[in-house]
């Protein structure tokens, strides 16, 4: 239905309209107080319940993000009844959408990206209003160190830089390499020495989601557990589902199961890995509803914050330029 929910506290709202929900009246930051006349949080735990019937889900963060995204699908012609409301307060009203089919928009990270960004790829990247760098990972892509000296190239000499994975579907690269173009000539960091034409050098913030799975959530993390190049941000930990996994046929050659046999940097959270726990940012940082309905990313608005007032003492270990 061209529609993306959020779970803030305990009231659900709308994250994302477009297309033919944005007509019907949706609009980001409305409260939705019901689905299909149920109560919305308890529409949503139970398609949470009906979509681990048929999928498996790592986390339960990323169950209710796959919930409040793909759960909202289904076959053309279908009608979804939302029961919306300013996120203030006030009556609700209900807006019937019929789902028209064609693609199935997954969810793209940002809500409200910085204006006129490049692409590289699948990525995007440009400057903030506020004067800041801004590159957002859609993937993991073998070549990713290569697109980011591109990227930070063309952004030039900025104060900070935000690096955006929400949505982050994975894949898979030479993550020291990654890590290289955000560290000073000559002051190796963790497992990682500085890479690229131009690495960035400065105060970084990641932003990061329960979307962020596999490999985005490695790169996530060696921002944060490995000493603390940047600081993060999110409103939820990433999906938890990166790990080495198997593939085991049932008996009757029906279907085949596949089993995590080990998590990716088992060093992580205190040596327990990723899977099935993700990686929680350094601040719990929920959407607001208000500003979700006035046109603004929570989560780019605090980055930009931060990185103007600086970061809490002891969670960035990495000293700047």
């Amino acid at each position: 239905p061209r529609v993306h929910l959020v779970v803030i506290g305990e009231k659900v709202h709308v994250r994302t309209a477009f297309g033919p929900a944005l007509e019907s009246g949706i609009r980001p930051g409305q409260e939705v107080v019901s689905v299909n006349g149920v109560p919305a949080r308890q529409w949503l735990d139970r398609k949470v319940a009906e979509m681990r019937d048929a999928s498996g889900f790592s986390t339960d963060h990323m169950a209710l993000y796959a919930a409040c995204h793909w759960g909202l699908a289904d076959w053309e012609g279908t009608e979804i009844a939302f029961g919306v409301r300013p996120p203030d307060g006030g009556q609700a009203e209900k807006i019937t959408i019929t789902r028209r089919g064609g693609p199935n928009f997954a969810p793209f990270g940002p809500v409200f990206p910085p204006r006129d960004l490049k692409q590289e790829g699948r990525q995007s990247y440009g400057r903030t209003a506020g004067g800041c760098g801004y590159i957002h990972l859609r993937n993991i892509p073998g070549d990713l160190p290569e697109q980011l000296d591109r990227m930070l190239g063309d952004i030039g000499d900025v104060p900070g830089l935000i690096l955006d994975l929400r949505a982050n579907g994975g894949g898979g690269c030479d993550h020291e390499a990654v890590m290289g173009r955000f560290l000073a000539p000559g002051k190796p960091w963790a497992n990682a020495t500085s890479q690229g034409a131009k690495p960035f050098t400065g105060p970084m913030v990641v932003i990061c989601d329960a979307g962020v799975r596999s490999a985005g959530e490695t790169i996530a993390g060696m921002f944060k557990e490995d000493g603390g190049r940047a600081y993060s941000i999110g409103d939820t930990p990433t999906a938890g589902t990166s790990s080495q996994k198997v593939k085991l046929p049932v008996p009757s050659g029906l279907f085949s199961a596949y089993f995590s046999v080990a998590s990716n940097k088992a060093r992580f959270n205190g040596g327990r890995g990723i899977e099935g726990i993700g990686m929680s940012p350094a601040e719990i940082t929920p959407y607001d509803a208000v500003e979700l309905q006035q046109g603004i990313d929570t989560q780019i608005r605090r980055a930009e914050e931060l990185l103007g007032k600086g970061f809490p003492d002891g969670v960035v270990g990495y000293r700047t330029r």
